[in-house]
């Protein structure tokens, strides 16, 4: 945040600061800590609307004194949300911020500098708020300490139903916030698929249950509901289509928040979104989950080629509107910022035609995204020749530094940090790649590319050079006369250059024969060596060196033929072949058939399930139907993907539960 100005307040010796929000002041996700559960129990919208009933209350009441034992308070602030026409911002008059840790007396707060616990009684407040879900227990132990005649209230108000919770006896479990937002539409010839399975099931989960509700483009509430998902890994499909016909809507662009109740194991909804074309329409394109996590920056965003307007979809995923020029645009490496200057509503959805904002920049110049943490991941949409592709940006880390060991890594983790795709058949279609910078901290990109055929052996090696922050690369595959199979970028520092191991790339797939596109975008690992280092390989199943691969493969569900690309990449020597299973399951999660197959060590295979397993086991899988990946001796990666019969296709990265 940004203070721009510092007022009296009305308690002698207290200031209240008046904030223009440029960063909201929330801490969100880390690489070590995980999510910050916090930051879900608050944003909810279920959350945000009884904070909104408490914050009238305490205003109403008179000055606050705020007791904040465990540092929630900053959050808090942060997410008040937009008032009611009329009323004032927030908590009102905050007499002081209390604290009982001595080390954080004095420390800056929103209200001014931290005071003593003990000096809670002297407060002249009419109501103490205690920042903590458990509001009884702690009123017990600060009774004695309470203003003479002062109200107590909690966040207690603030607590989800006791049937929207997976654990009950411990609020801020990661398990009670199993949440996400997707993009959804169904407008302008336009529709959206949510596909996923039951993956909970895997960790002992039953009668999980999805609370869904639907924003349009102007935050309103459109629709809110419930769905139950099938036990045993049974699908998950959430079509615009039919929740429009549910529910009687008119056409709507917007957001719908998922929250997955009763889960066990795994805290994150991960899931599959198709856009479609309707009624003529020949759109096509895949992209994955969001990030649950409110970022700094975003990357990725790619500036229009010739004939392509792009669109960035801004979904406010807070109920606090985000005032003009919180958040801008910039070409990557530059640091001149263009503001977005519209208000942004809560949950309102906003379409930012980026040549309004950077005119004249084209492809393969790249764009950044300066969000203020103000929303989760957001999506690109590209439009060209009446057809539309989209896809997501990539959180742009602020927490890594360059990392001296990557340089001097030592022989037994091979090449180290790789990042592998598909190179599509050269005579059907175009592959693309142009390196991102994804850290803040990144100013150099040292970079090689490698490339081999489906049997593993290279056919191809080229040295992009030590790239700056604001280069403008674009590497067509099609100029090192590479055959089918997979390429990875890898660090090379002949030319100097540094590295954090967080290299990522924007990869583009263009058909010659008829134009349409495709993009995906995902980060480097090291992948399939015994050694470890700084936590990679990631893929271990228990210490090391088990190494395993679980990836989901969604089926066409009447789009077209799905298909996958499975790479099995090796910084270093590596088991010869892999001993791949691939099993197609039915909607209700259900076996149909399995199949096993060998993969060469840094080879590649294009999978067809309906070449695979055959028309009839496709048929009998249904609606919701997909393929599990899975391999217990290597770590594969894959890009997944529909094909239609009219040349439309769709690709992404896979994911795994």
């Amino acid at each position: 945040m940004d203070v721009h100005s510092v007022m009296p307040g009305p308690i002698s010796g207290c200031r209240i600061l008046r904030y223009e929000c440029r960063m909201l002041d929330i801490h969100t996700y880390d690489a070590q800590a995980g999510g910050n559960v916090l930051y879900k129990a608050l944003a909810h919208p279920l959350a945000a609307e009884a904070l909104s009933v408490l914050l009238a209350e305490i205003r109403a009441a008179g000055p606050v004194a705020v007791y904040d034992p465990d540092g929630m308070f900053a959050m808090l602030h942060a997410l008040c949300p937009d008032p009611a026409p009329g009323q004032a911002a927030g908590l009102g008059v905050v007499e002081g911020v209390y604290v009982h840790d001595t080390l954080r007396v004095g420390q800056p707060t929103a209200a001014g500098p931290a005071r003593a616990l003990v000096d809670l009684g002297q407060a002249r407040a009419a109501v103490v708020l205690a920042v903590t879900f458990d509001g009884a227990r702690v009123r017990d132990r600060i009774a004695h300490l309470l203003p003479p005649g002062a109200r107590f209230l909690a966040l207690d108000a603030l607590r989800l139903p006791d049937d929207l919770l997976t654990v009950r006896d411990r609020y801020l479990d990661r398990l009670n916030f199993a949440t996400n937002h997707a993009f959804f539409r169904d407008a302008d010839g336009l529709s959206t698929r949510l596909v996923t399975a039951n993956y909970w099931s895997r960790y002992g989960a039953s009668g999980v249950r999805l609370w869904l509700r639907l924003f349009g483009a102007d935050g309103t509430v459109l629709a809110t509901w419930q769905e139950a998902v099938p036990d045993g890994g049974g699908a998950i499909v959430i079509d615009s289509g039919a929740v429009r016909a549910r529910f009687g809507l008119a056409p709507f662009v917007g957001q719908l928040f998922v929250h997955a109740v009763g889960v066990a194991g795994h805290d994150v909804v991960k899931y599959a979104l198709d856009t479609y074309g309707t009624g003529g329409n020949r759109s096509l394109s895949v992209t994955h989950d969001a990030n649950a996590w409110p970022s700094d920056r975003y990357a990725n965003l790619p500036a229009p080629d010739a004939g392509e307007d792009v669109v960035l979809w801004v979904q406010n995923s807070h109920a606090m509107t985000i005032p003009p020029g919180t958040m801008s645009l910039n070409r990557m490496g530059e640091d001149r910022h263009v503001p977005i200057t519209q208000s942004i509503g809560p949950y309102q959805t906003v379409a930012i035609r980026v040549s309004d904002s950077l005119s004249g920049l084209a492809w393969p110049a790249q764009i950044e995204f300066r969000s203020g943490r103000h929303v989760v991941r957001p999506r690109y949409e590209v439009t060209s020749a009446a057809r539309t592709r989209i896809a997501h940006l990539n959180v742009e880390r602020a927490d890594l530094r360059p990392d001296p060991g990557i340089p001097a890594l030592p022989a037994s983790l091979g090449r180290g940090y790789l990042l592998p795709f598909p190179i599509l058949d050269p005579a059907r279609f175009r592959t693309i790649v142009q390196p991102v910078p994804m850290a803040d901290s990144q100013m150099t990109l040292p970079l090689r590319l490698d490339c081999f055929d489906p049997a593993g052996r290279p056919t191809g090696r080229k040295f992009l050079g030590c790239l700056p922050r604001d280069h403008d690369l674009a590497q067509d595959l099609a100029e090192l006369g590479v055959p089918e199979g997979h390429a990875e970028l890898v660090y090379d520092f002949r030319d100097g250059g540094q590295a954090d191991g967080w290299l990522h790339a924007l990869v583009r797939f263009v058909a010659r024969d008829g134009g349409h596109a495709a993009e995906t975008s995902f980060g480097a690992h090291v992948f399939n060596t015994v050694m470890t280092y700084r936590g990679e390989p990631q893929s271990y199943s228990g210490p090391p060196p088990g190494l395993s691969t679980r990836l989901f493969l969604k089926g066409g569900n009447g789009l077209g033929d799905a298909f996958c690309c499975l790479i099995y990449p090796a910084s270093a020597a590596w088991r010869p072949y892999s001993h791949t299973v691939l099993g197609l399951h039915d909607g209700a999660g259900r076996v149909v058939v399995e199949t096993a197959m060998t993969i060469a060590c840094s080879g590649s295979a294009m999978i067809w399930p309906h070449r695979l397993f055959g028309a009839a086991a496709i048929a009998q899988a249904g609606q919701g139907g997909y393929v599990m990946i899975r391999d217990t001796t290597c770590r594969l990666f894959g890009y997944h993907g529909v094909m239609g019969q009219d040349g439309a296709f769709s690709l992404d990265h896979m994911f795994g539960f």
